[in-house]
């Protein structure tokens, strides 16, 4: 099994060499952190807002970050701080901007293979995705960061003993983030079909290969200024929906 953050300082080790450049300006909001380099190409990946540290002064790392070398910042990724790895992953996505040309465009649904036979485990709560899931699926179950069960919502540390049950998963992004992706994956090892999911997905199929993940589903930034002002002003998908474009990469 994958050590928690392997998948992480892969993405930094694959993308160092070939990041070029700096960055522009950096937005830590607090939904989501993005990103824009100095050619324009921007990336954004998932605030943990909850679990800053530091009091009022919640990025720690070396100031200011427009200027920085991208190199730089894309090390941040693999910090164990929150907001730092937000800053590392924001700036791979800028760096893997606009994404591969075999990517398929539209929601994820419309590329995933499901069958009323199957049972779904979704890591993170996804809730346009839902009620399709549970029309065109057998059973789903939901787990998310919480204590107790809430309705059909269960606490993230039973997804290790209930994955294995099910076909399909369908896990969050921002695990990379809080480096809880690897023992998952390892959970879904039986699955027929592993998506990541959310905009910090990196679309990178290099640093996800010998694992179960079948599909990588993330965005690529059309309008980077207009991003950045919607994260700088606490937006979130759905405030920044019309600003990217959803791509889906099949990798096996």
């Amino acid at each position: 099994m994958l050590e928690p953050g392997a998948i992480i300082r892969k993405l930094s080790a694959v993308l160092g060499p070939k990041a070029q450049g700096r960055a522009a300006k950096v937005v830590v909001g607090l939904g989501y952190t993005a990103a824009m380099l100095q050619d324009g190409r921007a990336g954004v990946a998932y605030t943990f807002h909850d679990q800053a540290q530091g009091g009022c002064s919640v990025f720690g790392g070396k100031r200011p970050l427009a200027g920085q070398e991208a190199s730089a910042l894309l090390e941040l990724a693999a910090s164990r701080d929150p907001i730092e790895a937000a800053v590392g992953l924001a700036v791979a996505g800028a760096l893997l901007s606009p994404g591969p040309a075999d990517a398929a465009p539209g929601d994820v649904l419309d590329h995933l293979d499901l069958n009323g036979e199957d049972s779904v485990g979704m890591v993170g709560f996804f809730g346009p995705l839902v009620p399709e899931v549970r029309r065109r699926a057998r059973r789903l179950v939901i787990f998310e960061r919480v204590d107790l069960p809430q309705g059909d919502i269960l606490p993230q540390e039973q997804a290790k003993e209930l994955l294995p049950q099910c076909q399909v998963a369908i896990i969050s992004s921002t695990t990379l983030l809080n480096q809880s992706l690897e023992p998952l994956l390892a959970a879904c090892a039986g699955c027929r079909e592993v998506v990541l999911l959310g905009p910090s997905t990196p679309l990178c199929p290099e640093i996800f290969s010998g694992t179960p993940v079948t599909m990588l589903s993330g965005v690529t930034v059309r309008d980077s200024p207009a991003l950045l002002q919607v994260v700088a002003e606490a937006g979130g998908t759905r405030q920044f929906s019309r600003l990217v474009d959803k791509k889906n990469l099949r990798l096996r």
